[in-house]
């Protein structure tokens, strides 16, 4: 789509003052997917040069925000067995369902920036313990829990001008078994439920995820294994009612549901021995 309120173009490397109607310029499949009549700059961060995805000297996995949907997808499959958690990445990819365009249009940084609850790079990077970088207009840096980052239904911890320079995926989480679930209306539909389980094989602790059928994403520890009981009343008692998103890929009453099937199923992946 046309963005004819946008009158300049310009290169993130040249450092000017930010202003009203500036926005940050990755792939631009959402910029550009509908009217964005408050933009009147774009400031493109294509020749930023920064390596798309990265294994730290300590293991860690460092993926940066231009780092496209394909990009993270070839990275991990090349990665083979490596890690324990490798499978959840393509998982979480091929949650867009999008076309090839998008995947290699499309970067891990903007989906989190969006901030939509069926983001799955949100949901990823939330379940494996990611953190956030972010930079502002004078250089300092600031880091967020990737699960803290997005507060709300498109709504995030930005500061305006600032950018989300990467996001670190610990060594550790990189070794944590993991269980996957979605749910959509449709086929190929949006994510209307997107609950991820991961299980630490060092101190037994069973963490599940929940995004999408939430307007931000909720995270459930439990040091010990747990029955069923537990993580219904975890997830009954955490989630409040009017944080279950609503919109037409799925009304709040069936977010619910599909939440508590979802979690129960993932328990009895991960913990097959726990009643």
């Amino acid at each position: 789509m046309d963005l004819n309120t946008v009158v300049e173009l310009r290169d993130a490397r040249r450092r000017e003052t930010w202003r009203p109607g500036d926005a940050w310029l990755g792939g631009g499949t959402y910029l550009f997917s509908e009217p964005q009549p408050h933009i009147r700059r774009l400031v493109d961060l294509s020749r930023m040069g920064w390596d798309p995805v990265r294994v730290t000297p300590t293991g860690d996995l460092e993926v940066a925000a231009t780092c496209t949907i394909a990009q993270l997808s070839r990275f991990a499959r090349e990665q083979g067995g490596r890690w324990a958690a490798g499978p959840l990445f393509e998982q979480c990819c091929r949650a867009f369902l999008a076309s090839w365009k998008i995947w290699n249009m499309a970067t891990v940084g903007g989906n989190l920036c969006n901030g939509l609850p069926a983001g799955p790079m949100i949901s990823l990077t939330a379940a494996l313990d990611g953190v956030c970088r972010l930079q502002a207009q004078d250089g300092s840096t600031r880091e967020v829990p990737a699960a803290d980052f997005v507060i709300g239904a498109g709504l995030k911890v930005l500061q305006p001008g600032e950018l989300l320079r990467s996001i670190t995926v610990p060594a550790r989480a990189l070794a944590v078994r993991t269980a996957f679930r979605q749910a959509s209306l449709y086929g190929l539909g949006r994510s209307g439920a997107l609950l991820i389980g991961t299980r630490d094989p060092v101190s037994d602790e069973f963490v599940l995820t929940v995004t999408a059928s939430t307007v931000r994403p909720f995270r459930f520890r439990f040091p010990l294994p747990p029955n069923a009981e537990a993580v219904h009343e975890a997830v009954a008692y955490g989630i409040p009612p009017q944080d279950y998103y609503d919109d037409i890929h799925g009304l709040p009453a069936w977010r619910r549901h599909m939440t508590f099937r979802l979690a129960e199923e993932i328990r009895r992946e991960l913990l097959p021995d726990s009643r």
